[in-house]
């Protein structure tokens, strides 16, 4: 990251994580796939937090164009950490008992390749 000297230093900064925080937390995900993580008490207690982040990380240290954000309880607490994944013109896959490995197994198989992928739980 850059050394901060200026005011202006400071705002451009400012704008630039405003910016990709109103791209996942309100941006146009027409178009994109979308990931969503779990984040009711359930989840949380389950390990969610530790995916969101996670996925963010990868989505980010990979390059791709994949919006990831929370939601609420998807009524699928035995199976929590859930994770959803939509992809345009497919329907939405919901993963179950979701670690930092399936993550890395959604993001390269499901979503890249568009391969199948162990751990489907459907509501």
């Amino acid at each position: 990251m850059a050394q901060i000297k200026s005011l202006e230093d400071l705002q451009a900064l400012k704008n630039s994580v405003q910016e990709e925080i109103d791209t996942r937390v309100k941006g146009n995900r027409d178009g994109l796939v979308q990931v969503k993580v779990a984040m009711a008490t359930c989840g949380i207690t389950a390990g969610a937090k530790t995916i969101y982040n996670y996925l963010l990380e990868q989505v980010d240290k990979r390059s791709m164009d994949v919006v990831v954000y929370q939601t609420d309880c998807m009524g699928l607490c035995k199976d929590e950490p859930t994770v959803e994944v939509s992809i345009p013109g497919k329907d939405s896959v919901i993963f179950g008992n979701v670690d930092t490995n399936k993550v890395d197994e959604i993001l390269d198989k499901y979503i890249q390749k568009g391969e199948t992928v162990s751990g489907v739980v459907s509501k």
